[in-house]
């Protein structure tokens, strides 16, 4: 990576000084008018050294301005008080570096020397209804996450972790029977019906409630006629939800649900018991997950109702006892919804009391709700949440209604445009933002929207496949114009756009270093007119410059689940 480059030069420099420091940190230039790189460490070495920072600074540019490749690194190197190294890189530098990204599979991206097992669970829809808007961010969101995870060279297992045991199936059995519907009648159209309405009969019916509660016991209990009946739901349900994560291209290894963790809740209750955790409230079974310094009171887990009964908090420990069993992880990812993190915490924090594993090794990535223009969660006018078919759908219509859209555009290629449309409406946020979701300004060529990366995309691969006689592996030392230079040193910017989003789980980095891509790309297409061209180092410098690009733009969308069409 580039900048390390930098950092590993001012640190040898540093050292040869006599200052004793284990690196020293480069930065991007806020003020690129100034520089193109800072490094303001030399306040810290002055706090340890108790010396004043002008001077220390003072004497590290002095010793880069004597070194004897100065060429090979910078364009002007400065000291600017109080205590800043300005660093204007040189022609031949960014293009040396250019040429590393060039020549690397992975773009310049530093690939990991230890490779870790992640686990990650982002999926979580209960069965026995079809998906809602509302289930969109997890998928695009966790798909993403892996992806960025895969692509540093860890090994990643993903599972869709499915409510299908819980009370809203005792729900739709209770809903079955008293309509008298067998199991030829359970289709997803059924349950579309059937679900919502016993969920409100529930809300005001206690009696219907802990009837439907009592199947949902006798369900996990093994009587035949529930299991019967809680297969056919599964099925149906699962096949709905595979055609909705195909078409946005999320895919799990592994289809799991609450049920799978139920063999191991009695192995999970015998962890807790051993290490003395479990407690007896009111008939219940909890665990005290407090700690002396927590600085708001933490309620404890429960884990086992009065009844008898196992709630989410104890599948989802049996679900890590097993995961741990078959996986041995590293590390654990949740991607859900913010307002699980209590529960989440409490999980968390009994795995690691119990010796389950480490709480460090278990990561929970909340994600914000989907916002309509009103700043609530995104409804449709009868006041649901949109399923997601309905939601494709609208973004197609919308699509097919723009009047730039090629009047031959295949199919595929609609629903690849749908699929830009709908997920950098998301990556591009922070994750654990809530996010307005105006469908028809997400749906513009124009401005921060996935139609505008692929507008961009396509617009190089048709310059570069309209030309011919260039040298793909040739790249003189040439910088042209501002433009020109603005797009490369933006290139060389995707290693670190690309480990922010690894280290922090926020696709974001990403979506936004790919959009400022585009604008620089779009600026430099628009002032440099290539086709036309007479000078042929020139024009071979540019072409170069435009297909590294159409391979990072392709490469970072591929992690973002977006793929490129062939038209649009």
């Amino acid at each position: 990576m580039m900048i390390e480059k930098l950092e590993s030069l001012i640190t040898s420099i540093v050292k040869k000084l006599g200052f004793d420091t284990p690196n020293m940190r480069v930065i991007k230039s806020n003020r690129p008018d100034l520089c193109d790189y800072q490094c303001d460490d030399v306040f810290k070495l002055a706090k340890t050294y108790h010396k004043n920072p002008m001077e220390i600074g003072t004497s590290i540019t002095d010793e880069l301005l004597k070194i004897d490749d100065f060429d090979a690194y910078f364009k002007k190197v400065e000291f600017v008080k109080p205590g800043f190294i300005n660093m204007t890189l040189s022609d031949t530098f960014i293009n040396n570096n250019i040429k590393d990204i060039m020549h690397d599979e992975k773009l310049g991206i530093k690939k990991t020397n230890l490779v870790e097992t992640y686990v990650m669970d982002y999926g979580g829809p209960n069965v026995a209804k079809p998906l809602h808007v509302g289930h969109m961010r997890t998928a695009i969101v966790g798909e993403s996450i892996k992806r960025i995870i895969k692509y540093k060279g860890h090994k990643v297992i993903s599972d869709i972790h499915l409510g299908d045991y819980g009370l809203q199936i005792g729900q739709v059995i209770y809903g079955i029977k008293e309509e008298g519907k067998s199991l030829s009648d359970i289709d997803i159209n059924f349950l579309d019906y059937i679900y919502p309405k016993m969920s409100a009969i529930c809300k005001e019916d206690a009696d219907i409630k802990e009837k439907c509660a009592t199947i949902t016991k006798e369900l996990q209990d093994g009587n035949e006629e529930y299991q019967a009946l809680w297969k056919k739901i599964l099925e149906v349900s699962c096949e709905d939800m595979r055609k909705i994560y195909d078409y946005l291209d999320v895919h799990f290894d592994y289809w799991y649900g609450e049920s799978d963790a139920y063999p191991y809740l009695e192995e999970t209750k015998n962890i807790l018991d051993s290490h003395h955790l479990l407690q007896e409230s009111e008939g219940a079974l909890v665990v005290d997950v407090s700690h002396d310094d927590d600085k708001k009171e933490l309620p404890p887990l429960l884990f086992q109702k009065s009844n008898g009964a196992y709630l989410y908090a104890s599948t989802d420990l049996a679900t890590i006892v097993e995961r741990v069993k078959d996986f041995n992880p590293d590390h654990i990812l949740y991607v859900v919804d913010n307002r699980q993190s209590l529960h989440f915490e409490q999980v968390f924090r009994t795995c690691d009391k119990a010796d389950i594993i480490a709480y460090n090794k278990l990561e929970y990535l909340g994600y914000g709700t989907v916002n309509g223009e009103d700043g609530k969660p995104y409804k449709t006018r009868s006041g649901e949440a949109p399923k997601l078919q309905n939601l494709f759908d609208q973004a197609k219509e919308i699509l097919l209604d723009k009047k730039e859209m090629s009047s031959n555009i295949t199919t595929s290629d609609i629903d690849k445009i749908v699929n830009s449309i709908l997920k950098f409406a998301d990556l591009q946020n922070n994750r654990e933002r809530d996010y307005i979701f105006d469908i028809s300004k997400f749906s513009e060529v124009i401005g921060k929207t996935g139609p505008y990366i692929l507008y961009t995309y396509l617009r190089i691969r048709k310059i570069i496949d309209n030309l011919s006689s260039i040298n793909f592996d040739n790249l003189s030392n040439n910088i042209y114009n501002e433009y020109d230079r603005d797009l490369r040193l933006k290139i060389l910017d995707l290693p670190q756009a690309f480990e922010s989003a690894f280290n922090s789980r926020m696709p974001s980095f990403i979506a936004e270093y790919l959009y400022d891509l585009c604008v620089l790309t779009n600026a430099f297409y628009q002032n440099n007119h290539i086709n036309n061209e007479e000078d042929l180092v020139k024009k071979n410098d540019w072409v170069n410059i435009l297909n590294i690009t159409s391979i990072i733009i392709k490469e970072m969308l591929s992690l973002l689940v977006i793929d490129t069409p062939k038209a649009m």
